[in-house]
């Protein structure tokens, strides 16, 4: 079975990965996402940082005309306000997501998934698909709970704030749309990429 590179840290992404039976093996990249340009719609926003991700990752060097596939993501929520939140960036910030988030919020979830081959000492893009999909829920932390939920790891590392997983199960009032894109990555999409580009 062929084996997916992951340019992402993301634990979410990782286990919906193990949960579909995908193999993958980790690599890192350094992209800068505030390189991007933010004033884009909210859509496009997600696949041009999905993309700058991938043109920053970091593969591992191979033989000759070896082939890989190599998948990078990214994951931001546009609130009721319309604006654009990504990982809250310090305890008042993800309290104002959080707040903003129970008057409705759209998730979206844009990957890159490339088909590479090992030429030149180097390697080159053979196929690209990059793919975007969104849920939209309404995620109400009552006050009463708020410093619980503040004080779960997965917090700050979560765009918006909002993690739907787990112990942030309980607060999801209503989802419609892509469960899995406001996860982290769109499954059934990427099932669909995967075919089409040959991983499978």
């Amino acid at each position: 079975m062929k084996t997916l590179f992951l340019g992402s840290k993301s634990r979410s992404r990782q286990e919906l990965l193990q949960q579909a039976g995908i193999q993958f093996q980790l690599v890192g990249q350094d992209a800068d996402e505030t390189c991007c340009d933010w004033n884009l719609p909210f859509e496009d926003v997600v696949k041009s940082i999905a993309v700058h991700k991938m043109e920053h990752v970091i593969l591992p060097a191979d033989k000759k005309n070896s082939v890989c596939f190599v998948l990078t993501a990214d994951t931001l929520t546009c609130n009721a306000d319309g604006c654009i939140e990504g990982k809250p960036v310090h305890r008042d910030d993800a309290i104002r997501k959080i707040k903003a988030a129970s008057h409705g919020t759209v998730t979206g979830t844009a990957f890159c998934l490339d088909k590479k081959i090992w030429t030149h000492d180097t390697w080159g893009t053979d196929q690209r698909i990059v793919c975007y999909a969104q849920g939209r829920c309404s995620f109400v932390v009552p006050d009463s709970w708020l410093e619980i939920y503040l004080a779960q790891p997965f917090v700050y590392s979560s765009a918006g704030a909002i993690f739907v997983e787990g112990f942030g199960a309980q607060f999801m009032r209503d989802v419609h749309g892509s469960y899995s894109a406001i996860i982290g990555l769109p499954m059934f999409e990427l099932r669909e990429a995967l075919t089409q580009i040959g991983f499978f």
